[in-house]
């Protein structure tokens, strides 16, 4: 959708967390005519690796990640899916 706030939330994680991976996909096209949309909020799917993690429960982790784009919430991000994970997780839960 709007490649500007795509990097501008890319920003704002590196900047707060310094991650080893992040993978920031706008989904907004799939959520056409949903309630969120026509405020203008996007969508998206964060899969972000983050040693800041590392022995943190799942809730802290989202809170840090939500942290950093705290004031772009409900109005330029109207849902954010996160897969917050630590370096010592990469392959854990890797199919077979």
């Amino acid at each position: 959708m709007n490649d500007s706030r795509l990097e501008r939330i890319r920003s704002r994680l590196q900047a707060a967390l310094a991650p080893l991976e992040c993978v920031l996909d706008d989904e907004s096209a799939k959520h056409a005519g949903h309630a969120g949309a026509a405020s203008g909020g996007g969508h998206y799917n964060l899969r972000i690796v983050c040693s800041q993690f590392e022995g943190l429960k799942l809730v802290t982790r989202h809170r840090l990640v939500y942290d950093s784009v705290h004031d772009m919430m409900h109005t330029e991000i109207h849902a954010l899916a996160i897969v917050a994970l630590a370096p010592s997780e990469i392959g854990c839960c890797a199919p077979d």
